[in-house]
């Protein structure tokens, strides 16, 4: 991961103005779309406030609003997948180009299978690899700035319209405040933890998944081009037993996705259902109004969401783990192959 860093990050020097101006707009479209959320929060307060007073022209001003508020979003929304698509393209060039032109250096590719002791697949991993490498640190650095300032601001929201909860456990009377935000960290914490229990081999078995992928991609290759095995079953032995390689770590891969979704989609199913639930002793006893138990169910919602962020990226985040890890790999070989050769300076990558 270090040795892929190196190499990757030259990125932000070598294209300093394109990447920092990238990264400054992806961010004023994330602030802009949490005001744009805050903004929906309160209309959803108003308007049903509103709604439970029978209010025709508070309802009516709330209905004019919101068309506004959705056509702000979209647009953030689409100028956001323009800024990190741009940045992802860019940065897949910059960093494919010098895989590349490393490769290839003093027939760095012949070499490459002849002096290490286990294929490096440099085809699969400068074309497929480094695309993943290189894609996802954007979607989840500016998914995760999203989630914390999500976090942030609608925890607040939580702890002004819950406010504090009297109990009498065993006649002892006990104020707790910030009820809802407790609550929130709770259930979030309780995902979480879950999903890092149920999820926590994935990143080998994703890694295990690709290296049967790309091994398979290169006996089809050697085959074809080499004639390797002979004639008849002894050419198809190989490739039978690699495909039966890669159905197997898809069984796994297969298995493994099947318990992270049990998590997220549990969680995704409960969290609106507890922000309500939550709220009901105190709409009961009269301190909350209708639109402020939507609002605050609303807010629950999107302080999961954003606690959500780990548990709806975890198989991503383990993906380009392994890809990360694999680009990495094959510049550690390339560097082997420099210092065996003799050369004062390996090739800048």
């Amino acid at each position: 991961m270090r040795r892929f860093w190196h190499t990757a990050s030259g990125f932000w020097s070598a294209g300093r103005g394109l990447a920092w101006s990238l990264i400054t707009f992806l961010a004023i479209c994330v602030v802009l779309q949490l005001l744009v959320q805050y903004r929906l929060n309160l209309w959803n307060r108003d308007f049903f406030n509103a709604l439970e007073a029978r209010n025709s022209g508070q309802l009516r001003h709330q209905a004019y609003l919101l068309p506004a508020f959705a056509a702000a979003s979209v647009l953030l929304a689409v100028s956001a997948v323009w800024g990190r698509m741009t940045f992802q393209r860019r940065w897949r060039e910059w960093l494919t180009r010098r895989l590349t032109k490393r490769w290839l250096a003093r027939d760095n590719y012949r070499r490459l299978d002849a002096d290490e002791p286990e294929p490096q697949l440099a085809e699969y991993r400068i074309a497929e690899d480094a695309r993943v490498a290189t894609d996802a640190p954007i979607d989840l650095a500016v998914g995760l700035l999203s989630s914390t300032l999500t976090a942030a601001t609608f925890v607040a929201v939580l702890w002004n319209v819950g406010g504090s909860f009297d109990l009498t456990p065993h006649g002892i009377d006990f104020v707790l405040p910030g009820y809802l935000v407790i609550c929130s960290l709770a259930y979030g914490g309780f995902a979480n933890g879950a999903m890092m229990l149920v999820g926590r081999n994935m990143a080998r078995v994703i890694e295990r998944k690709n290296q049967a992928e790309s091994q398979f991609k290169f006996i089809l290759s050697h085959v074809r081009e080499k004639g390797a095995g002979g004639p008849g079953p002894r050419r198809v032995a190989p490739i039978a037993y690699s495909l039966g390689e890669v159905l197997r770590q898809w069984r796994r891969l297969c298995g493994q996705h099947m318990r992270t979704t049990l998590v997220s989609h549990g969680h995704t199913l409960l969290a609106p259902l507890v922000g309500l639930v939550v709220c009901v002793p105190k709409y009961i006893d009269g301190s909350m109004m209708l639109g402020e138990v939507t609002q605050a169910a609303a807010a629950f919602a999107a302080v999961q969401g954003a606690f959500n962020w780990l548990v709806d990226n975890y198989p991503r985040l383990a993906e380009w783990a392994s890809s990360a890890a694999r680009v990495g790999n094959l510049l550690l070989a390339l560097d082997r192959i420099d210092a065996k050769a003799g050369s004062p300076q390996p090739l800048p990558a």
